[in-house]
């Protein structure tokens, strides 16, 4: 971890230590599930980029974000994170990024763990169950167009960023170091996105599959339609060819974006 991440993640935990007293009798989780303002600052997903490429093995850049950089990191955090890991006390220590084991378990591909957190939840019915899969599909599917959006205008500034490091010679290595790095981190994020997204398709379908013969209901044709329909978009944004990023290179080559 490079010291300006380790100073804002200590500097961050200071923050949350002094706030988790008041929290212990609450939750830091507000309406859509998104997390209460009160607790974040702007900075709050920057980790997300430093993460992908530590766990690629790729370089971090010390450069400041840009704020379309800023805003991918937080469009990712709800993708790569599991649909049921927000609602908790403790929301966020994981939005910052400060629990280590947090982190881990991101990478962690195991489709039956929806399936076991559904059955685990306290639904009054079945069809509280289905109910519940079916929000979290179309959540995902609400998330993803936004998302690549800003990816695909990320991916444009880095290619004009690559170019500009080609026609710019004097440009000194450390810089030159940072803005490829950047390119790296950037899209590693995309990767981990697109990577997460499959796994959680996978799960929704493993839990779907198993919820029509444990418990059949006809609303199981609805979430059947939600989750070919989330197909189809991650089908659509498939902006990194081969998403499989624990075995991606120091800087991933994305698609060109489409221009409309």
């Amino acid at each position: 971890m490079s010291p300006r991440v380790g100073r804002r993640l200590e500097t961050k935990l200071a923050f949350v230590l002094v706030l988790l007293p008041a929290l212990a009798g609450c939750t830091s989780i507000g309406d859509f599930g998104r997390l209460d303002r009160a607790f974040v600052a702007d900075d709050v997903h920057d980790w997300v980029g430093h993460e992908a490429a530590v766990h690629a093995g790729a370089p971090a850049s010390s450069d400041n974000l840009t704020e379309d950089e800023r805003t991918l990191r937080d469009l990712a955090f709800p993708l790569i994170v599991p649909p049921y890991g927000r609602q908790r006390w403790d929301a966020i220590l994981y939005e910052y990024g400060i629990k280590r084991e947090f982190q881990n378990s991101l990478w962690v591909v195991d489709p039956t763990a929806y399936y076991r957190a559904l059955l685990s939840a306290d639904f009054r019915s079945t069809a509280g169950r289905y109910n519940h899969l079916i929000d979290d599909i179309r959540n995902d599917a609400v998330r993803i167009g936004p998302f690549f959006d800003i990816a695909r205008r990320v991916v444009e500034m880095d290619r004009r960023r690559r170019e500009s490091l080609d026609y710019l010679p004097d440009i000194a290595l450390p810089d030159r170091f940072n803005a490829l790095a950047r390119i790296g981190e950037n899209s590693l994020t995309i990767a981990w996105v697109q990577h997460s997204l499959a796994q959680r398709w996978a799960g929704y379908r493993f839990a779907l599959d198993h919820l029509v013969v444990a418990e059949p209901e006809n609303v199981a044709a609805q979430a059947d339609i939600a989750l070919a329909l989330l197909q189809q978009q991650l089908a659509a944004n498939e902006l990194i060819p081969d998403p499989r990023i624990a075995a991606m290179p120091r800087a991933a080559a994305a698609k060109p974006p489409i221009v409309k």
